[in-house]
């Protein structure tokens, strides 16, 4: 199908594909401009949702849309399976393998392959974060860029998220999505950092990050701590902090002021990775 959206010109094709997954075909939705550019970046976008709950169409409320048409830019919006249907790692294993076609399909797609980019929001920060190490680990796709937004990283309690009453997600909310997640290991400091990114030690080599996060939210405070984590690993990562506000503002009120700076920054930082950010594959 083809959906006209925004007002910059290129306009957006949405196209139903399934992925197979071991014996399953996960479906997914891949969003190109309906007027196509050569060597355009691939970005997986992964939704949002506390790993239990959203789909894959989440990605048209999402800022993967300007980077469609904006920067002629093909994304992959996966239907991942949910926690309640299967816990860690079924999610991780369903996004990687998302990855794995990307790559294997780049010039079917009209991708350059040397610019695999991975984001999302929320849940999907976080499985755009923890994504990134098992394909640093194996090495057998490589990921240009990282956009991992609010990302929901550390299943522990954090000073911002251990009793926070916010509206949209909360101190509540989070322990019943980590332990959806984990299940027994759902406040394990020993957890997997392919299941919490917060909890990966080993950060060197992995791609640059951009993200951007609001004060009052849970996830503020492990947000802060990845982007310092990385750039003591060496990593490039930059963040943009919003105040007062809280999580998803920027997909729940897209109006607000805030909501459209944020746009704005974001897009200014994807264009930058565009020109620079690049990683070949194997």
């Amino acid at each position: 199908m083809r959906v006209k959206l925004g007002a910059r010109g290129l306009g957006l094709r949405a196209d139903h594909v399934r992925i197979p997954v071991g014996e399953r075909r996960m479906p997914a939705l891949v969003l190109s401009p309906t007027r196509p550019h050569a060597d355009a970046p691939g970005v997986l976008w992964i939704h949002g949702g506390g790993y239990a709950t959203g789909m894959k169409e989440m990605v048209f409320m999402s800022r993967a849309v300007d980077l469609v048409e904006r920067y002629g830019a093909v994304v992959v919006s996966p239907a991942y399976r949910l926690s309640w249907q299967a816990p860690y790692p079924a999610a991780l294993h369903d996004c990687y393998a998302a990855l794995l076609w990307m790559r294997e399909h780049a010039a079917e797609l009209g991708v350059n392959p040397s610019q695999l980019m991975v984001g999302g929001e929320s849940a999907g920060g976080g499985l755009t974060a923890a994504l990134c190490l098992p394909a640093r680990d194996r090495g057998r796709v490589a990921v240009a860029y990282q956009m991992p937004l609010y990302p929901m990283i550390d299943n522990l309690d954090t000073w911002s998220s251990a009793d926070n009453h916010n509206k949209i997600w909360n101190t509540r909310r989070n322990h019943q999505a980590w332990r959806l997640y984990l299940r027994q290991d759902a406040q394990s400091p020993s957890v997997s950092p392919y299941a919490a990114a917060a909890r990966a030690t080993d950060l060197a080599g992995l791609p640059p990050l951009y993200t951007f996060v609001s004060t009052d939210e849970p996830f503020y405070a492990e947000t802060l701590a990845y982007v310092e984590a990385l750039r003591s690993a060496g990593v490039s990562a930059e963040v943009d902090v919003y105040q007062g506000l809280y999580h998803a503002f920027d997909m729940l009120e897209p109006d607000l002021p805030e909501s459209r700076l944020a746009r704005e920054r974001f897009c200014e930082r994807f264009e930058q990775a565009m020109s620079s950010c690049f990683a070949p594959q194997q």
